[in-house]
């Protein structure tokens, strides 16, 4: 499958989580073999193109993408988390909402000063959690070498947060 017929597979869900909102529902691709298939495969070909010592992804629709792509690159896999669900030693970063802050963690061991590490999301919004995994990523002293998504919300302007990282998205909206 091409982007495009990936595209049309992404279902809208109007008023979802909240009215106004119109939400992006990956759960249609997920579905359909042949396309969630695509998706891996067209990720993954970008990811190719670094040298990849460790892939990490974003609670928890990251994980969905950033697990078969681990295993693919031969790298390891490191789930980044919600405060409070890591069982060892973890660092956090907080970063801005549209109203307050959250905050994401790795085990403080997931990366080695050194690694390169490719970042993958399903979605990139505003561009919050994405930044804060960077910046997990350069605390530990590896380097994000690409930081991908499934899909982009360009109105969102998410990708300005990103300044200087190397970002690929798959599919726009």
């Amino acid at each position: 499958m091409n982007i495009d017929e990936l595209k049309k597979i992404i279902r809208d869900v109007q008023d979802f989580p909240k009215k106004g909102i119109i939400f992006k529902d990956i759960t249609t691709l997920l579905k359909e073999p042949s396309a969630f298939e695509s998706s891996i495969k067209l990720l993954l070909k970008e990811c190719e193109k670094h040298s990849v010592d460790k892939v990490l992804g974003i609670e928890s629709r990251g994980f969905i993408f950033g697990a078969p792509i681990a295993n693919k690159l031969n790298a390891g896999f490191i789930p980044v988390r919600k405060p409070g669900k890591l069982p060892a030693e973890t660092i956090s970063e907080t970063y801005e909402l549209e109203y307050g802050t959250d905050s994401i963690e790795i085990h403080k061991d997931a990366i080695n000063p050194g690694d390169k590490v490719v970042i993958i999301d399903d979605l990139l919004a505003t561009g919050g959690t994405a930044q804060a995994a960077c910046n997990l990523v350069d605390k530990c002293g590896g380097e994000p070498v690409l930081v991908a998504f499934l899909i982009e919300l360009k109105f969102l302007n998410g990708r300005a947060k990103l300044k200087g990282r190397n970002v690929f998205t798959l599919i726009d909206f």
